[in-house]
């Protein structure tokens, strides 16, 4: 029980987190290489090159995320609303209860 618990979470939560890291990597990234143009703008074209080539990294990783996401998802098991209260112990007190 304590382990569809866990991968629930693990599905609830991972993603959102790598799509925020990727967001502020890429945001960071787009910041460094528009200053560096800015800076050096004879140099803009192999700057915006690099650039994104880091994006595309940033990004396969977000998509490889996703991809976790849908394999964990598949195997939480589908809960009924009457297990939902049967596994929440509120099913056993009224079942008790005179």
């Amino acid at each position: 029980m304590l382990y569809l618990g866990m991968l629930a979470l693990a599905v609830g939560l991972g993603l959102p987190i790598a799509v925020i890291g990727a967001g502020l990597g890429q945001g960071r990234a787009a910041a460094a290489a528009l200053e560096g143009i800015a800076r050096q703008p004879e140099a803009a074209g192999r700057i915006q090159t690099a650039m994104i080539i880091a994006l595309a990294l940033i990004e396969s990783l977000v998509i490889y995320a996703l991809l976790m996401f849908f394999l964990l998802n598949g195997k939480i098991p589908a809960v009924t609303a009457e297990q939902a209260v049967q596994m929440s112990g509120a099913g056993a007190s009224a079942a008790t209860a005179p």
